[in-house]
């Protein structure tokens, strides 16, 4: 392995693959792309179904799990992470969601200049090939594929249909002019495979002889001289490495980054030193800002024909859906968990959106919010909130890099978040029991007909709710006193590193995570190549 290089990415995720792609591009650079994890082989990251099979997979996921968590009764939440070449975008549930104009212009109202919607879409259009071609909102070109859900379920035809009684508007766009409305999810597929940032970013230009990735590379720390950032030392397999470069780019994802941050000795002096480190350069915010979605499930049992339970927990009466996807990349695993999503507004604090409702035609119970395959027809719809007031942290648990980050999402610790989602669960309630879904249901499974009142939902909330694996926020970019990174996503007060992933978000978007990450990733390398001409 060379000890020089033009340019260390550390984290070969959703971002990281992305960058690689196009900061590799000019052949005189020399990148080298750092993962923590193995390459990208298991077949079940390919099969769009396979998400159960991969979620917690131990050679392939960080397997977080948070620390008792004060307001949801000191349960411990599971929170899946991708750990091998393209990150979460591996292993997540496929959907590809923006949020809204607003989300982006509140970045910019932020303190954040080229950040609003105008500024973001063109990314987003950069990176995508969109199953319905180029348009002023889409693009056609790009190297993630967005296609459709190709077999809607019944129970899903079902439950739009029933959204729409109740006054829902059909949305056949949730990326599109308006993201209210019931309708049928986009997803990260192609062709029967699932579009990872690792194959359709990162495989296409592995041929490049001046990218090199190193997988199992557990970085240490990031290594500086006063507050020239100089490279990174990592181990793989036991063994140290030191690698060298004027330009390193932090892609760890919103657990990490920070986590690596701190280890480098950038952070609070107050949280580093009772773990022996040494604060080189003070940052009060590496750690803080952290937000994630949290939803809460209604789950109701049905007629056999209106749910896929009974076929997903036998092997034997899944031999001809295997064999049709083996043969023509159709059916049944050709589909992800979600199949429907409807965005509306609670009106607890205003008419902006901020419910967002997934059904999908399955019972996804268990410890954790981890699937199951449950014999006994039921399904589910998952009800999360879009903007929360919520807020936790990540802090060290020791100097050693193999310990894993005390996480603190402290959902529902802010009681504004509460009401929202009661009105979230007492709607998807509603459109359970109104046709044509209401003849197919047998009966309310969680919360249960029991829980009616206010206190008897927040309770249940309390004792159910899970996070939406969408963490964010936790390098915040801004100009104010707890932002880790300015608009360019340069690390304040340094030269030569800067961040690139989930963490850079000020707020969470009102929507899945992925997509937007894959947009920052974009929109990094293109400001990076602004200011390498410029120099």
């Amino acid at each position: 392995m060379s000890k020089h290089y033009d340019l260390i990415i550390i984290g070969a995720g959703s971002a990281g693959c992305v960058l690689a792609n196009r900061l590799s591009a000019k052949s005189s650079r020399r990148v080298l792309l750092l993962e923590a994890g193995p390459e990208d082989t298991n077949i079940w990251t390919r099969v769009p179904a396979g998400v159960p099979r991969v979620v917690a997979h131990q050679a392939i996921s960080w397997g977080y799990v948070s620390e008792p968590e004060p307001g949801l009764k000191h349960r411990q939440l599971f929170l899946p992470r991708g750990r091998l070449v393209g990150g979460t975008s591996c292993i997540n549930g496929h959907v590809y969601m923006r949020g809204t104009p607003e989300d982006y212009d509140g970045w910019l109202a932020a303190g954040n200049p080229g950040w609003g919607w105008e500024d973001v879409l063109p990314h987003f259009k950069r990176t995508e090939s969109h199953h319905l071609g180029e348009s002023s909102l889409h693009g056609s070109r790009g190297e993630l594929h967005v296609t459709p859900v190709m077999e809607p379920h019944p129970a899903s035809q079902a439950f739009i249909e029933a959204a729409i009684a109740n006054g829902m508007p059909w949305n056949a766009d949730f990326n599109g002019n308006t993201q209210e409305g019931v309708g049928y999810l986009e997803l990260m597929i192609n062709d029967g495979v699932r579009s990872s940032t690792s194959q359709a970013f990162l495989t296409p230009v592995r041929h490049r002889s001046n990218l090199q990735v190193q997988t199992h590379a557990l970085v240490e720390k990031i290594l500086l001289e006063g507050t020239r950032v100089t490279g990174v030392r990592f181990r793989v397999h036991g063994q140290s490495h030191q690698v060298h470069a004027p330009e390193v780019v932090l892609s760890a994802g919103a657990i990490n980054s920070p986590h690596l941050l701190m280890l480098s000795g950038i952070g609070d002096p107050q949280t580093l030193q009772p773990h022996g480190l040494r604060a080189l350069h003070a940052l009060p915010g590496v750690g803080q800002n952290l937000q994630d979605h949290v939803y809460a499930h209604c789950l109701v049992s049905v007629d056999d024909a209106f749910s896929l339970n009974r076929k997903i927990s036998s092997t034997l009466r899944m031999i001809p859906d295997v064999l049709r996807y083996l043969f023509t990349r159709r059916g049944l695993l050709n589909s992800a968990a979600a199949q429907v999503g409807l965005f509306t507004s609670s009106r607890v604090h205003g008419p902006r959106i901020d419910l967002q409702i997934q059904m999908r035609p399955f019972s996804m119970l268990g410890k954790g919010g981890m699937y199951r395959a449950d014999p006994t027809p039921a399904v589910t719809a998952s009800c999360g909130l879009l903007q929360p007031f919520s807020t936790g942290s990540v802090q060290l648990a020791s100097a050693d890099p193999a310990e894993r980050i005390r996480i603190y999402p402290r959902l529902l610790s802010d009681e504004r978040d509460l009401m929202p989602l009661v009105e979230g669960v007492r709607l998807m309630r509603k459109l359970f029991h109104s046709e044509p879904f209401a003849s197919r249901l047998r009966a309310e499974l969680m919360p249960g007909p029991q829980c009616q009142s206010n206190e008897e939902l927040i309770d249940y909330l309390r004792e159910q709710a899970q996070s939406m694996y969408h963490p964010t926020g936790t390098c915040k970019m801004g100009n104010d006193a707890m932002a880790v990174v300015d608009h360019r996503l340069r690390v304040r007060g340094l030269n030569g590193l800067r961040i690139a992933d989930a963490s850079v978000m000020p707020r969470v978007p009102s929507g899945n995570t992925n997509a937007p990450v894959i947009m920052i990733a974009d929109k990094a390398a293109a400001m990076m190549e602004e200011d390498w001409r410029d120099a």
